[in-house]
């Protein structure tokens, strides 16, 4: 048997990687980062780096990011809330989450934005929870009906409760690691537990160009010691934060990720990192930072490739639009990138859901993009060498009427062959328009709507208890008595 061959998408010779990682390094060792986190700081000095005060600028010498590369580990494996379904993130695997952290969310009725509530937080994790395409939830929408304070543990404290799947997040303060920490414990039972079984990936970034922030790099720190997963963001605009080249864009976003790395494993040998981004191609002409530029997805896929190179798992921003609406927009966009993403072996990719630059969710949306995903890693499966014969005994008593409808062989392949998408429109004329003339917006609603009304498998009683009892540990830390009612809780 022919094995099926996996296509694959790259833009970087072996001599191109190599050129940007000799600059990287030579950026690292020659101009520092800045670092605001006082013990990161204490943890290069300890290592031999030197640091000019005040300003916290750290060089760091190639022997000290390699060292930190021969520490991280390869791949990941990344469990689910019960600890039985395993995800492995490295190689060639490639898993889909919505993305987070949006501030609005598009109203399907009235087609316009509006800041999410706490019942839009758990419509957005449970419509997650479905979509049989995105392997890990995220922490998406940012509830306006609670402090901002405690947005960070609120959205985890939600996610972990109406979904089984394992979660991307982040902490918005330095003191949110701590309650977040102690949910993702009481799920798995034990910090040593929590180790051994990974459930999220913490979000952390860098700030544009070369500094990682007090918050930032403490986020790494706590999350190195936990044995959380770290996935680096480094968010370069070109011409903005980050040189206008492509190239040039790469360097410091390379150099800004080896940062944060060498960091992680300083905190604690071996932790898991996953060398990502959201960098953007920075539109002078609107000052905005289009996500669905095609610049941006080659960023993207390019510093893939360096991930790879370097033996990291990779992690980008794609499959997303920069659109405020539904519309041919969004699906070009979102589905060019999806595509892309999956091509270049994007392992965690961020986007489904998502637009207006990262900003809104439509929970649509990510209905939609959930069958993008399908497609996109359809296409990654390749073509198969199903039988030891492909097709010409298929022909032995071919005549004029040969059709292969009632074949055994299309019986036994046919749906090994083909995925079948739920919402994307594939009935004819007459069909489409006796049911409606709907959009596939409209579709995705009513998929939405029946999702919604399946009955909530809601965890334990135990476990809520104990989750609830840390999220209002924080609430009340930060001046709040009580947290939002929720029908379905």
């Amino acid at each position: 048997m022919i094995k099926a061959l996996r296509p694959k998408y790259e833009l970087l010779s072996e001599s191109f990687i190599k050129k940007i990682l000799n600059e990287c390094f030579e950026l690292l060792e020659k101009y520092g980062v800045f670092v605001e986190n006082q013990e990161a700081v204490k943890l290069f000095k300890q290592a031999g780096a030197e640091v000019h005060e005040p300003e916290q600028r750290v060089f760091i010498k190639p022997e000290l990011v390699d060292r930190a590369l021969s520490t991280a580990p390869s791949t990941i494996e990344l469990y689910d809330r019960p600890g039985e379904q395993k995800f492995i993130i490295g190689g060639d695997q490639v898993h889909f989450d919505p993305g987070s952290a949006a501030v609005s969310i598009l109203d399907h009725e009235t087609n316009s934005q509006r800041k999410p509530t706490s019942e839009d937080l758990v419509k957005f994790v449970r419509i997650t929870d479905s979509m049989e395409h995105i392997d890990f939830q995220s922490t998406g929408v940012i509830s306006s009906d609670v402090p901002e304070i405690i947005g960070d543990s609120y959205r985890l404290y939600i996610g972990l409760q109406y979904s089984r799947k394992p979660v991307v997040t982040g902490t918005f303060r330095v003191e949110g690691f701590q309650p977040m920490h102690d949910m993702l414990v009481a799920v798995r039972g034990s910090k040593e537990k929590l180790k051994e079984k990974p459930l999220a990936i913490l979000d952390a970034c860098p700030s544009p160009p070369l500094k990682w922030s007090n918050l930032t790099a403490q986020s790494l720190i706590d999350s190195a010691r936990a044995g959380i997963p770290s996935e680096l963001i480094s968010m370069g605009m070109t011409g903005a934060t980050s040189p206008v080249t492509l190239a040039g864009t790469l360097v410091q976003h390379t150099a800004e990720n080896l940062a944060g790395l060498v960091i992680c494993q300083l905190a604690c040998a071996g932790s898991p990192v996953i060398f990502g981004g959201s960098p953007s191609s920075f539109d002078m002409r609107k000052g905005t930072t289009p996500m669905g530029a095609v610049e941006t997805m080659m960023i993207d896929s390019a510093y893939t490739q360096i991930a790879k190179h370097l033996n990291l798992p990779a992690h980008a921003y794609m499959g997303l639009s920069d659109s405020k609406i539904n519309d041919n927009q969004a699906g070009l966009e979102s589905g060019m990138g999806a595509v892309l993403a999956a091509l270049a072996g994007v392992n965690v990719i961020s986007g489904p859901g998502m637009l207006d630059f990262e900003s809104c969710q439509s929970l649509e949306k990510l209905v939609i993009d959930n069958e993008i995903c399908g497609m996109a890693l359809r296409l990654i499966k390749g073509i198969s060498q199903r039988d030891e014969t492909l097709a010409l005994n298929l022909f032995e008593d071919i005549t004029p009427e040969t059709q292969f409808l009632s074949k055994p062989h299309t019986r036994k392949w046919y749906r090994q062959e083909h995925i079948f998408p739920e919402i994307i429109d594939r009935d004819t004329h007459d069909e489409w328009e006796g049911k409606g003339k709907k959009s596939i917006a409209d579709r995705a609603a009513c998929r939405i709507e029946n999702i919604l009304k399946q009955p909530v498998e809601l965890i334990d009683s135990e476990l809520q208890k104990d989750l609830k009892k840390v999220m209002m540990a924080d609430a009340k830390r930060n001046g709040l008595s009580s947290l939002p009612k929720i029908k379905s809780l």
